[in-house]
């Protein structure tokens, strides 16, 4: 058992349909009557050897092609919850990308109502809470996302915010920018990739321009020193993912990843998954392999915390426990 199971870890940086393991492919494929490229499930798996993002994202839509219904969507996401669950998941904010399933005729409400089941499910019997952000795709058209956005209208209850997601190269921010106005008048919480394979500008172009409360990844900030003492002074949280930085060559090694510089500057870094089926990890997973000890643990964990859209009350709960699963420690 990891030595962090009993921390509480909330995880902001995860996608739906990147806990889709081979397994429940095949079996959404045989229910589905969909055709995989792949003979079989080590087949799948073995094609996980990805040289970029974009070798990831060629692999990562091909395998949603198994996702057709409300149940598909419940199915996915509860099998995750269960996993992540056991190694100390408290909270999630489930990214979801509706444009890689409306294209096929899946339903918008499908999508968003079969995630949102699952997560009442887990909240009754997992103790679980959290939220769905609709991300957008980067390169898909502008036009896209705001048709996308205006079919959510009727399911804003149940979504947290809106994201951006998909290839970062050659598809800067600012274009986006009054779809994410739009949505913060519809009320919705903003965050966004950047920094990943995209330089440290595109990071300052998604503050600047799209209001983002959160960046995802970001590890590129560290390129401009300013933007660090701007990321610092406002205390903007920064999603790290390092398996998946490792997976898609950001890193080529995990002891070269810049988390410890991040931290020492000073900046607002906590852990996740990102697509932890295709990535070879889960939330404790991630903290079993980078946090250095208990201490930097907890403070990755209470990052992670505060930077969520949980209400303050259950913030104030999960940063108590996790005070306490500290104390219990030293």
């Amino acid at each position: 058992m990891s030595r962090f199971t009993e921390l509480p870890k909330a995880e902001l940086h995860l996608h739906a349909e990147g806990t889709l393991e081979p397994e429940l492919a095949f079996e959404l494929a045989r229910r589905n009557g969909v055709d995989l490229p792949f003979a079989s499930v080590e087949d799948l798996r073995a094609a996980y050897d990805f040289t970029d993002l974009q070798s990831f994202l060629d692999l990562y839509y091909a395998t949603t092609a198994v996702l057709r219904t409300r149940r598909d969507f419940h199915d996915l996401l509860w099998a995750y919850l269960e996993r992540s669950a056991a190694q100390g998941l408290a909270h999630v904010e489930v990214f979801f990308d509706p444009q890689a399933h409306t294209p096929r005729g899946v339903a918008f409400t499908d999508v968003v109502d079969g995630l949102h089941d699952a997560l009442t499910r887990a909240e009754a019997e997992l103790g679980v809470t959290g939220g769905l952000i609709l991300c957008f795709l980067r390169d898909r058209p502008v036009e896209e996302a705001a048709r996308t956005l205006e079919q959510a209208r009727d399911r804003l209850d149940v979504l947290l915010g809106v994201g951006l997601d998909s290839a970062e190269v050659g598809f800067p921010p600012a274009p986006f920018a009054a779809v994410f106005a739009r949505a913060a008048e519809l009320g919705l919480h903003r965050v966004a990739h950047a920094g990943e394979e995209a330089p440290a500008s595109s990071v300052t172009e998604a503050l600047d321009h799209l209001g983002v409360e959160r960046v995802d990844h970001g590890v590129r900030c560290l390129d401009d020193p300013g933007l660090v003492a701007r990321l610092v002074r406002e205390a903007v949280p920064l999603t790290v993912c390092p398996l998946s930085n490792l997976r898609l060559k950001v890193v080529d090694d995990l002891a070269d990843h810049p988390l410890p510089a991040m931290l020492a500057a000073g900046l607002k870094v906590s852990l996740h998954s990102d697509d932890p089926a295709y990535f070879g990890g889960y939330v404790g997973d991630t903290f079993d392999a980078v946090a250095p000890d208990d201490t930097t643990a907890a403070l990755l964990a209470r990052n992670a915390v505060e930077g969520s859209f949980a209400s303050a009350g259950r913030k104030t709960e999960l940063l108590g426990r996790i005070d306490d699963w500290l104390t219990a420690r030293v």
